[in-house]
C-alpha cells in the first residue's frame, strides 16, 4: 500500500475521482461516493437514471496490460456462456481503462464497471448451498481456462509458492504481520516447509494450474431474482485450481462450518467436472497457503480499516490451523 496515511489518500483520491468523471459519458449531476477500501478504492457513481462502479486501482498492484487481460476474461466468460460477469464502460477515447492523477498522487488506472443488482449470500446462516454454488461456477471457470485461446501476451498475477513465501511476497511477508511472536512464528516456518514441500511435488500441470479467480467468495456473488453474477476479477491470475475453495473460505478458515461447506463446494464442483482424488487430497494445503497468504496481507495493510479488526488473534489461529495442518500430515 502507499505509504501516505489512509485519510489523506482518500481525501486525493475524492478529488482525483470527481475530475475524472469526466472520462465517460456519465449524465450530467454524476456524483462517487467511497464504498470500499480494499486492494483498490471502489466508488458508486450516480447520476439521474445511472448508477456504475468505479474501481480505482492501487499504485503499481496491475499493469495496464494485466487489466486489460482481466476485462478479456471477463469478455470470454460472458460470450461463452459460461458465468454472467459485469460489463464495463468504455471511456469518452473508446478505452476501457482509463488513467487519472493529481499532484499528489501518481497515476491511477480507472475501470469503470455496469451496476449490478443484487444482494450477496447471507453468510451468517447455512452457507452450504452458496457452496455448492461456488463450486459449480468454480469448475465452470476451470474448464473454460483450459480451451481458452488467451490474448498474447497474457500477464497476471501469480498466486504460486513464491507469491506467498518468496524473495518478494505479493502481500508482503507473513512474518511482518501483527502479533506473530516466537512461538506463532515456530509453527509457521514449519507450516510453510512443508507447504514448500507438497506443492513442489504436487507440480503445476495445466488440468489443475491455470487461470483462476483467486477471490471466489460468497461476498463475490450478487444474486437477484434468478441470476448469479460473479464480481471482482481483479486478483484473478495463475493459480491451483483447488487455491479456489482456499479463496473462498478466506478469513473463516477455523469456522466449524468448514467441513459441510467443503462437502457441498465439492459437490457443485464435481457436478460440472471430474476431480482427481490426489487433487482433493491437497485441499488442506492450499487452505495454509491462503492462510498465510492473507496473515502478510494484514501486516501489509494494516492502515485499512478491514486488516485492522481482522488483525487481533489472526496469527495465533493461523498457527493453531497451522499444527492442525502438521499434523494431519505427519
Amino acid at each position: 500500500m502507499s505509504a501516505m496515511p489512509l485519510d489523506q489518500m482518500l481525501g486525493h483520491l475524492e478529488r482525483l475521482v470527481a475530475n475524472a468523471l469526466r472520462l465517460w459519458e456519465i449524465p450530467d449531476g454524476g456524483s462517487a461516493r467511497l464504498i470500499n477500501v480494499a486492494e483498490n478504492c471502489t466508488y458508486l457513481v450516480e447520476a439521474p437514471e445511472f448508477k456504475a462502479v468505479l474501481r480505482v486501482h492501487r499504485e503499481d498492484y496491475h499493469t495496464r496490460r494485466a487489466i486489460a487481460c482481466e476485462l478479456a476474461w471477463l469478455d470470454a466468460l460472458s460470450k461463452d456462456a459460461v458465468i454472467e460477469t459485469p460489463g464495463y464502460y468504455l471511456g469518452r477515447n473508446g478505452e476501457a481503462i482509463q488513467e487519472a492523477q493529481t499532484e499528489e498522487l501518481a497515476q491511477r488506472f480507472l475501470v469503470l464497471f455496469h451496476f449490478v443488482e443484487g444482494q450477496a449470500p447471507d453468510e451468517s446462516g447455512d452457507m452450504t448451498a452458496g457452496f455448492k454454488e461456488l463450486g459449480a461456477i468454480a469448475a465452470r471457470c476451470h474448464t473454460h481456462v483450459q480451451n481458452w485461446r488467451k490474448p498474447e501476451p497474457f500477464e497476471r498475477l501469480t498466486w504460486d509458492v513464491d507469491a506467498v513465501f518468496g524473495d518478494a511476497p505479493t502481500w508482503g511477508n507473513w512474518r511482518d504481520a501483527p502479533e506473530v511472536e516466537p512461538a506463532t512464528r515456530a509453527i509457521l516456518e514449519q507450516v510453510e516447509a512443508r507447504v514448500r514441500q507438497r506443492l513442489a511435488a504436487f507440480g503445476k500441470a495445466p488440468d489443475r494450474y491455470n487461470l483462476i479467480h483467486a477471490d471466489m467468495r460468497l461476498a463475490n456473488l450478487l444474486v437477484h431474482g434468478t441470476n448469479t453474477r460473479v464480481i471482482d476479477f481483479d486478483d484473478c491470475g495463475w493459480g491451483w485450481f483447488m487455491y479456489d475453495f482456499a479463496a473462498a473460505i478466506s478469513f473463516i478458515e477455523d469456522d466449524p462450518r468448514i467441513p459441510d461447506l467443503k462437502t457441498a463446494w465439492l459437490h457443485g464442483y464435481r457436478s460440472v467436472r471430474a476431480l482427481p482424488p490426489e487433487d482433493e487430497a491437497e485441499i488442506e494445503t492450499f487452505i495454509m497457503l491462503r492462510r498465510m497468504a492473507l496473515l502478510a496481507w494484514i501486516g501489509s495493510h494494516i492502515e485499512a480499516p478491514e486488516p485492522q479488526a481482522l488483525a487481533p488473534g489472526f496469527a495465533a489461529t493461523t498457527a493453531r490451523l497451522g499444527q492442525t495442518y502438521l499434523d494431519a500430515f505427519e
